[in-house]
């Protein structure tokens, strides 16, 4: 069997290293992929950037199956090019993968179906924007609309702070065209969890929690990124936050998908907050989230690619996940000055022997590892405990070095 993985993230390593396990699995090929899936036994790195050369190659290799990463190509419409070629693809069609690419449409849908959420009001024009400020209460969360990579989200402590988001976003379009509208909305304090999910539109199946660690310092503090590390389990996701999870946000999420008549097979990403007046959904992803996919597939006892089979065959209602005892830590390692400006080009040491490593901002040259993004690579640690994951994560980083290397040394604190 030959699979096509379409991003170049950590998150597509942790993906390409979990199906190479299955012996059917003759190939991966990942677009554009990064130097770890090229090292990867059955993996390759193919020089793919439109949706036509994906298309192109896919009919041309006779692939099998293709698995989108990238939230972009998802809302561009790729899942619905492929479908009209009769290619097997996993991911939303255009009209679902709008849950992730506008947060306007999204807040609306939750707001139609009773998917509990803040209280929000959307905007499309700035001046309007800023007259709502003007009588809000604080803090509030200012959001671009559109894709941002993870980092449009701005929590404004008072008007000032407020107000300069929605000029950044909305005026001077720091983040280019997702900003044409933005939501703002009350602030939630509590506990964030990452709940990922298979789908096939008829069913949904979680997977085990994780919590992401989204700001570049330490005690969360600066700026949002696209995450500098995460955990699985969530601790805080108990049996009672679970059942309200599933009364309050997953089950009229289902019945909000067979209405609109979202008819695919993919992922769906709950970016929740556990707050002490319940559960409240902050946001949909339509795709694995990073870091969180490298810190739950390997926890992950049931084999991916059988899920992901029956989810195409809208057959889910028939799969139980299987998990290991334990707990994961996943550690980001970033290029200085991430996630604003900063510099590539450096070579990567390795000392590593055993451990997961995925990386992502990397590529080889001349057989030596070289930065070459913001989120450079990932290591996770696994163990019975908590503590024991986190020691062993830090430990496989300590091991590799690049000039600027920078990381979180608090992820797992709780």
């Amino acid at each position: 069997m030959k699979i096509l993985i379409i991003g170049n993230g950590g998150r597509e390593h942790a993906i390409a290293w979990k199906l190479s396990q299955n012996p059917k699995v003759e190939k991966i090929y990942a677009a554009l992929g990064n130097a770890g899936i090229s090292h990867l036994e059955k993996g390759e790195c193919v020089n793919l950037k439109t949706v036509d050369e994906m298309l192109e190659f896919a009919v041309k290799n006779a692939i099998d199956l293709t698995i989108v990463g990238s939230e972009e190509l998802l809302v561009e419409g790729i899942v619905d090019k492929f479908t009209e070629k009769n290619l097997k693809i996993f991911g939303p069609d255009k009209l679902a993968a709008q849950l992730e690419g506008s947060k306007v449409f999204s807040k609306n849908f939750m707001k139609k179906y009773g998917v509990r959420t803040a209280e929000y009001e959307t905007f499309s024009e700035s001046s309007a924007a800023l007259e709502y400020l003007s009588h809000a209460e604080f803090p509030v969360v200012v959001k671009a609309s559109g894709l941002a990579a993870g980092k449009g989200v701005i929590i404004a402590k008072n008007k000032e702070e407020a107000e300069k988001a929605v000029n950044e976003i909305m005026v001077e379009m720091k983040f280019e065209s997702a900003g044409s509208e933005v939501v703002i909305e009350e602030f939630l304090v509590g506990y964030e969890a990452s709940v990922l999910s298979f789908t096939d539109s008829e069913t949904i199946l979680t997977m085990i929690s994780a919590k992401d660690h989204k700001k570049i310092g330490e005690n969360e503090t600066g700026l949002n990124t696209g995450g500098m590390g995460a955990i699985c389990p969530n601790p805080y996701m108990t049996d009672t936050v679970e059942e309200e999870f599933r009364k309050n946000i997953l089950e009229p999420t289902l019945k909000g998908i067979k209405a609109e008549k979202m008819d695919f097979a993919g992922i769906i990403f709950f970016g929740v907050m556990i707050t002490k007046k319940g559960v409240y959904l902050l946001e949909y992803n339509m795709r694995l989230g990073d870091p969180e996919t490298q810190a739950v597939l390997p926890l992950l006892e049931s084999d991916l690619l059988d899920v992901i089979d029956s989810c195409l065959k809208r057959e889910l209602n028939k799969i139980r996940l299987e998990w290991k005892n334990g707990f994961s830590c996943c550690v980001v390692a970033s290029s200085g000055g991430y996630p604003e400006e900063y510099k590539k080009g450096y070579e990567i040491n390795f000392d590593v022997k055993d451990g997961l490593v995925f990386m992502a901002g990397v590529i080889e040259k001349d057989g030596k590892f070289l930065t070459s993004g913001g989120r450079v690579l990932s290591t996770v640690g696994l163990g019975d405990t908590l503590e024991e994951a986190r020691k062993n994560a830090y430990e496989i980083l300590g091991n590799i070095n690049f000039n600027g290397k920078y990381y979180r040394k608090d992820i797992g604190e709780i």
